[in-house]
């Protein structure tokens, strides 16, 4: 591809990230009366000052910012993630029986203390990338005590992979579907997919070898349960055994997984599962590429179990529809995931980032109108997904261009 197409490419996301997304998340969204972050702040920057605060978005800005300190180390960047490692420390950590708790009110009261796999994860993950950040022993040892909390508790060694929720004292909870959209099943594809994130960050900062056979064995249940072969999609929701109990297809998580896979795939140095893996990985993209996206190359949010188009795009979404199909043209060397991956982009600038308040919307339909009711900060709407995309699109740059 053209050298001036990349550089392009390259100022566009660069600029992005440091003059739009970082500085939104440090100058607007710091609860300093009460600490951590603000629970929700919608798309005209109403701040409601009482709203709950979430787990996953105060590991998400953690894990965000220690990430872009490592990318760009300044003091301003390392300081937001001091800030979130000691709301996260105080409020959401379990000192009777371990683990964080899923939901504190505005004030750092616990709501909600299920033990989520998918909130322990991210737990973890921030917690790996903080410790690469600052390289504090401390870190390490909280983040290795959940690590050893969810294999104790949590792991199925019956028919392996992780059962989805437990109760504060990690027995495995009655109810225990994720959000109100999902499926009240043992194990769930999300859950697996942000434990192998997880484990891949702290296998870098705690080369381990009981987690490098759990990274292993993560990655194989995908192989073996997770990617249906005939379809190359995520199943999503399944009983114990593996059963799958859902058809719907999230395109999003198809492409996300697929660079996710190759990550821990190359973190283990086994250049066998590597070539397996990157099979897989293009075989999902070129699924995605064919059923998954508008002409505007906007990605559709899901296929439901009854065959329905959900035509509309959530952000993260399209920030890992970019990831996904830089990582392809690395593996395959092949042109068209490249020109995707711009055109991708060329959709996110044009129709995600809000130009007036800052940050992105929530979602937009195919066509680019954005839904301006979706909330700019939530619960689930964090810097993650869009900071770490443009964080692996410079990466990924950087080692196209050597």
């Amino acid at each position: 591809m053209d050298r001036e197409i990349l550089d392009a490419f390259n100022r566009s996301v660069h600029d992005e990230l440091f003059n739009n997304i970082v500085p939104f998340w440090l100058q607007k969204t710091s609860d300093h009366e009460f600490g951590g972050f603000y629970g929700r702040i919608t798309n005209e920057l109403i701040v409601e000052k009482q709203a709950p605060k979430s787990l996953i978005l105060t590991t998400r800005i953690l894990w965000t910012f220690a990430r872009v300190y490592a990318f760009s180390p300044k003091d301003n960047y390392l300081n937001i993630a001091h800030h979130a490692y000691r709301f996260l420390i105080d409020k959401f950590l379990d000192r009777e029986y371990g683990g964080a708790y899923w939901m504190v009110d505005y004030r750092g009261n616990v709501l909600n203390d299920k033990k989520k796999m998918y909130g322990q994860a991210f737990t973890l993950y921030a917690l790996a990338q903080y410790y690469l950040a600052t390289g504090e022993q401390a870190v390490l040892d909280k983040a290795t005590q959940i690590f050893r909390l969810i294999e104790s508790h949590n792991y199925d060694p019956a028919h392996r992979g992780y059962f989805e929720t437990s109760n504060r004292d990690w027995t495995i909870a009655e109810e225990l579907r994720l959000s109100e959209l999902d499926m009240n099943e043992m194990k769930s594809m999300n859950t697996h997919l942000h434990l192998m994130e997880a484990y891949t960050t702290l296998y870098r900062a705690w080369p381990d070898e009981m987690l490098k056979q759990r990274l292993y064995e993560l990655m194989h249940d995908f192989r073996d349960f997770i990617i249906d072969p005939e379809t190359m999609h995520f199943k999503l929701f399944f009983d114990a055994e593996w059963h799958s109990k859902s058809s719907a297809v999230s395109y999003g998580h198809d492409i996300e997984g697929s660079w996710l896979l190759s990550e821990a795939a190359e973190i283990l140095d086994d250049q066998k599962l590597t070539d397996e893996i990157s099979a897989i990985s293009l075989k999902m993209l070129d699924k995605a590429m064919q059923e998954g996206f508008s002409q505007s190359y906007s990605i559709f949010t899901e296929k439901t179990d009854n065959g329905q188009l959900q035509r509309k795009t959530d952000w993260w979404q399209q920030a890992e529809a970019v990831v996904g199909f830089m990582n392809g043209y690395q593996l395959s060397r092949d042109q068209i995931y490249l020109d995707w991956a711009i055109k991708c982009w060329e959709f996110i600038t044009e129709y995600f980032v809000d130009r007036e308040h800052g940050e992105w919307f929530y979602e937009t339909d195919e066509n680019g109108n954005p839904c301006r009711q979706r909330y700019k900060v939530s619960e689930w709407k964090g810097p993650y997904h869009n900071g770490r995309a443009c964080i692996e699109i410079l990466d990924r740059l950087k080692m196209i261009s050597q």
